[in-house]
């Protein structure tokens, strides 16, 4: 109860001490009705056309400013996802290149595996080819050989018993040596 008394003594005091303000500056109160117009008058118009427009400046700026930083943000996660896409195109590019070199290896060790079979069916054959023509040179030679021989029995038999040999003669002796020869 005593706090009541000491606000209402303070609050009597306050209105006092207005009171004796007013009469010492002495308030004309056309003046003072005056000057709260003219101050309503001026913070209106100062709302208006200052305060107004400087708070759309202020509400525009801060619009673009999130935008910015909203388009930042877009900018950024785009950013992340095309470095993810490169990424992931190189990886796929390096794992095509990994599977062509294979391919050209697995490629080429064909190609090695079928020149040597080939080279190999080619050596057979000019191996082959040599041993026919060397069994033809042989058999030719033989052949030859065999006449030459023949001619040579003959030639010598004449020149041995000192007559001129018949055809059949010659005949006969050559089948001779050639019969002797083959055996």
């Amino acid at each position: 109860m005593t706090s009541t008394v000491i606000l209402a003594s303070i609050g009597s005091d306050l209105a006092d001490t207005a009171k004796q303000t007013a009469q010492t500056f002495g308030l004309d109160w056309p003046h003072f009705i005056s000057q709260v117009i003219s101050f309503c008058i001026v913070a209106v118009a100062l709302y208006y056309w200052a305060y107004k427009p400087i708070l759309g400046v202020l509400l525009e700026r801060r619009g673009r400013i999130e935008q910015g930083l909203a388009n930042a943000e877009k900018i950024k996660a785009e950013l992340a996802r095309t470095e993810a896409a490169r990424l992931e195109v190189l990886h796929q590019a390096n794992t095509q290149a990994t599977k062509l070199i294979e391919e050209a290896r697995a490629a080429a060790a064909r190609v090695r595996e079928q020149e040597t079979q080939k080279a190999i069916t080619d050596a057979g054959q000019i191996i082959t080819k040599a041993r026919e023509e060397a069994a033809a040179e042989h058999a030719r030679m033989l052949a030859e050989l065999r006449r030459e021989v023949g001619r040579l029995v003959v030639d010598t038999t004449s020149k041995v018993t000192g007559k001129v040999l018949t055809s059949d003669d010659q005949r006969r002796l050559e089948a001779e040596a050639v019969s002797q020869l083959a055996a």
